[in-house]
């Protein structure tokens, strides 16, 4: 059986509107969360490296201390990753560092956590104990380990509040990273047994609601990450689960409608919203992607809100991203795929070598396609297959891109590489 990897890890944003770190306008410089500005993998960032390699292009590369696949966040000139260390004794702490943007220094390494050794159950070979993504927001960095516990942190690395009262099962450890939404730190508990979504009291880390999951799948566990829309003005938060994927109500975590898709859980990629669309994939075994029309549902939409499927070339795991009108996906086992976002019409699929599990980002009218052993294929975003580069950094690495005016920021599993013009 094949299972995803789990390499999300959300770290920090600063400035927070009324969705939150999702919601922070595109034109921000910052990459505070997970898929960057807006949460869908879009940036406005000018100036973008096309060309690197394992000699040339990079600004710095530096070590990161133990294990982890978060990807990294920026804001105001800083770096956030988190980490799983062992210490001398071979106890894991649970760390927050931040390094400097323009010279890969760090500034400070903070243990976080120090879990039983119980609570690290055993993973996925492609997941580690630090794969959510931080966020950053209000000069503060909020930092999530699933069922080990989740805190906030100031810019110094002073630990602020932690909320460790959420247990749950692990299935292949944990993964999906939380979403900060009008004030609210929200993730999703998707465990073996019992699973949720909650949502704490940014402020206080205080818990606020837990919706309990009732789907029909036979296995309970997802990773994916929350979304927040707007629908005819009305604040939604989207998140996929086993079974189903369906709209919450922030103010109490009541569900407000929902799409099924059968026996699909393990699902990974975290939804987009454009054009009045929501577009996710269905998880494992057989992932199929959906193109959804959350205005006007109310209770179980699932034969009525359903704008198209497609089924071939559907990832398990790396999250879609929209850009001029076309949805861009590639599949775990590397088939690149671009449709037309309204109709789900196959404007080209093409197979990128190696497998993929990091999302794809745009910026400059270009898709970065990053696969697992460290390659990134650089596609235009034009409805014919144009391919403008491939480059090889050189080492293995799951955790998704940032991107900032003038450089790439990506984690291999060693080392944060900043790539340069």
């Amino acid at each position: 059986m094949k299972f995803p990897p789990f390499f999300l890890s959300q770290l920090a944003v600063v400035g927070i509107t009324v969705l939150g770190a999702s919601q922070v306008q595109a034109t921000s410089p910052d990459w505070p969360q997970f898929r960057g500005p807006t949460g869908d993998g879009v940036s406005e960032a000018k100036n973008l490296p096309l060309l690197w390699s394992a000699e040339k292009g990079q600004a710095w590369s530096v070590e990161i201390p133990g294990k982890g696949w978060s990807s990294p966040v920026l804001a105001n000139g800083r770096i956030y990753v988190t980490s799983a260390i062992a210490d001398a004794a071979g106890e894991i702490t649970l760390n927050a560092l931040c390094l400097d943007q323009a010279t890969g220094a760090v500034v400070w390494n903070q243990e976080v956590f120090r879990p039983d050794a119980g609570q690290i159950k055993a993973m996925h070979r492609k997941n580690t104990a630090a794969s959510p993504t931080p966020i950053v927001s209000e000069g503060r960095v909020f930092v999530h380990f699933g069922h080990m516990g989740t805190a906030a942190l100031d810019p110094d690395g002073k630990v602020l509040w932690k909320q460790e009262s959420l247990k749950y099962k692990p299935v292949h450890g944990t993964g999906g990273s939380p979403a900060l939404i009008d004030g609210l730190l929200v993730f999703s508990g998707d465990g073996a047994e019992a699973p949720f979504l909650a949502a704490l009291d940014a402020r206080t880390g205080e818990l606020r609601w837990k919706t309990p999951r009732n789907g029909s799948a036979r296995k309970n566990f997802s990773f994916s990450t929350p979304t927040p829309i707007r629908v005819q003005e009305a604040l939604q938060i989207i998140s996929p689960g086993s079974g189903y994927v369906a709209g919450y109500k922030p103010s109490d975590g009541s569900e407000l409608w929902r799409v099924s898709y059968g026996e699909g859980y393990s699902v990974v990629p975290r939804p987009v919203y454009a054009g009045g669309l929501l577009f996710l994939s269905s998880g494992f075994d057989a992932a199929t992607l959906y193109a959804i029309r959350p205005e006007g549902a109310a209770g179980d939409v699932t034969t009525t809100h359903v704008a198209w499927t497609i089924k071939k070339g559907a990832p398990h795991t790396p999250s879609v991203a929209v850009a001029e009108g076309l949805l861009f996906f590639v599949s775990d086992a590397g088939i690149a795929s671009c449709v037309e976002a309204k109709t789900g019409e196959v404007r080209w699929t093409e197979r990128l070598a190696g497998n993929f599990s990091a999302s794809p980002i745009v910026a400059e009218g270009r898709v970065y396609f990053q696969n697992e052993t460290g390659s990134t294929f650089v596609v235009k975003v034009a409805p014919t297959f144009e391919l403008l580069a491939t480059n090889e950094l050189g080492e293995r690495t799951l955790a998704s891109p940032a991107a900032s005016d003038g450089a790439l920021f990506i984690r291999g599993e060693t080392h944060l590489f900043k790539l340069t013009p």
